[in-house]
């Protein structure tokens, strides 16, 4: 009868290193992810305010281009002679 405790008692402790070790790695698992998770977040955030100013000094260059361009489409139809044929 000792021995059917004892054997119980290995069986439940096996058990629960069966069952502790993946919940474990599991736990170290999703804390390594949250971490991740919250560096990305702030590098999102990074990442968003340079990419508005980039997308603002684009549409800078841009209206620049087209102010010059338009000049350039003037200075030509003066030299045309005013678009009179």
């Amino acid at each position: 009868m000792e021995w059917q405790v004892v054997t119980v008692i290995i069986a439940l402790v096996g058990l629960f290193f069966t069952v502790a070790k993946p919940i474990i790695n599991l736990t170290n698992t999703i804390s390594k992810l949250d971490h991740t998770c919250e560096r990305l977040d702030s590098q999102f955030s990074t990442f968003e305010v340079n990419n508005k100013e980039s997308h603002r000094r684009i549409w800078e260059h841009n209206d620049e281009q087209d102010k010059a361009i338009n000049d350039h489409e003037m200075r030509i139809t003066t030299l045309e002679g005013g678009g009179r044929k």
